[in-house]
């Protein structure tokens, strides 16, 4: 096992990852920019380094600077979290190359995740039904139009190296490609430095699930159960929960084996997700590897007991995976609704501040994770997720129950939170029948609104 790991992110992840640590007496260090000085993923670590400043290009994106840290404490390793390099080939690359273990996938698990159209290919050579899309990605608009003319519309354009619900456009009618192309072009190179897109047939309505996958480095592969995360906004999730209310044994069952299938045919290794859409005849389709842990991965420990960060530093370190779905002691139901730091009411606009007042809830059920408490100043240069509730019961009405309780209960002031968009949403009839799909939210966001955030 591992000594001493850098923890290569910050706020809550950076603090999940180092209380994992502390549970498996492993020294942990802390990075952090000139904004994150007074982060709370800063206290519980055994040591802090400074990488640079405040703006992410100079800090939580600069490879070399990270490495360099890591070599100046003499860590054996570096976890990555999620989002900023977490997904990067040559950052991993880069830790290889200097000796350091990469928790993670490997590079060439990265690379293909970031290259969907080449992760399709390997799909349909496997077996597994994939959305219908183009062969190859498109730069040109011709290109575009040839593809749409063959699969027909509508159709969902896509950066091919992004993620995170980014530079994604819904195209009904050759008019609107034709607007829009350019423009996301011009997303998919600023966001991702390629501007390469490319184009698959748009499924109205389905639900998004996700099977989260585990693998070591001999090859053996277990799924640990499907997550909801059909409940977006503009491809952003908001709601996640385990198990999803749709989906029966059998289909259970199905999507499950495809899922280790996927990752087999990309020989894939740590922790990891398999991405599906469903449509409203239960099939079901491919849709990408997320090569990473997730934000969501709360609602999978709670309900299965395992500890994805422990198994991914464990897996890194050459543990062997030595259960199955079928071992797990699997119960209950879990939701997690991701707290951010905008305005439902003046349609979602960012709300940094310093934090007046904080209670957190607890009691029964509850599990917060995040790096918030009274006094902090909320830095204006980062993402504006400020912490995840997640409610745990045997039954989902009563993990909605307690999620009710806890939302009720959390305050977060002056700063404006998506807390009271959530407390709708738990009262909703659809939601807790667990009858919803990815246009669910339009209840409670008008799709005009959403169109005029994006211009």
């Amino acid at each position: 096992m591992f000594k001493k790991i850098l923890v290569a992110n910050r706020g809550e992840i950076a603090l999940r990852v180092i209380r994992a640590c502390r549970d498996l007496d492993i020294k942990s260090v802390a990075v952090y920019s000139e904004a994150d000085e007074k982060s709370l993923h800063l206290k519980p670590a055994d040591e802090r380094i400074c990488i640079g400043p405040a703006v992410s290009a100079g800090s939580y994106l600069n490879i070399e600077s990270i490495i360099n840290a890591a070599e100046a404490v003499g860590a054996e390793a570096v976890h990555p979290g999620y989002g900023y390099l977490a997904e990067k080939k040559e950052f991993a690359e880069a830790c290889e190359a200097r000796g350091i273990v990469f928790i993670g996938p490997t590079p060439e698990n990265l690379k293909l995740a970031g290259d969907k159209i080449s992760a399709k290919k390997i799909m349909v050579e496997a077996g597994i039904a994939v959305i219908e899309s183009g062969p190859d990605g498109v730069t040109s608009l011709d290109a575009a139009l040839g593809i749409c003319k063959k699969i027909g519309y509508p159709v969902m354009v896509k950066a091919s190296g992004g993620g995170g619900g980014r530079g994604i456009r819904i195209c009904t009618d050759e008019e609107m490609l034709r607007e829009d192309f350019a423009i996301a072009k011009a997303e998919a190179a600023a966001a991702f430095g390629n501007e390469e897109l490319y184009i698959e047939k748009f499924i109205d309505n389905p639900r998004h699930i996700e099977f989260q996958i585990l693998a070591d480095r001999s090859g053996n592969i277990a799924h640990l159960g499907e997550r909801e995360c059909t409940i977006q906004r503009r491809f952003q999730k908001l709601i996640e929960e385990s198990p999803s209310p749709k989906l029966t044994t059998a289909l259970r069952e199905s999507m499950g084996e495809t899922a280790i299938r996927a990752a087999s045919a990309v020989k894939y290794f740590n922790a990891g997700t398999i991405e599906f859409l469903l449509d409203s005849e239960d099939n079901f389709y491919f849709m990408e590897v997320n090569a990473r842990i997730q934000v969501e991965h709360p609602v999978t420990e709670l309900t299965t007991g395992i500890d994805l960060v422990k198994e991914q530093i464990r897996l890194s370190a050459g543990g062997l995976l030595d259960y199955s779905y079928d071992d797990l002691n699997r119960r209950g139901w879990a939701i997690e609704c991701r707290i951010n730091a905008e305005d439902p009411e003046r349609n979602f606009l960012p709300s940094p501040g310093t934090v007046e007042a904080y209670m957190p809830p607890g009691g029964f059920g509850i599990r917060l994770d995040t790096h918030l408490y009274q006094g902090y100043e909320l830095p204006i240069y980062y993402d504006s997720l400020i912490a995840k509730l997640i409610s745990f019961d045997l039954t989902r009405q009563g993990a909605i129950a307690i999620m009710k309780r806890a939302l009720a209960e959390f305050v977060i002031s002056p700063l404006k939170t998506t807390i009271p968009l959530y407390r709708r949403i738990m009262d909703d009839p659809s939601f807790r029948a667990g009858e919803f799909d990815t246009g669910f939210i339009h209840k409670f966001v008008p799709e005009e609104e959403e169109e005029e955030d994006e211009d």
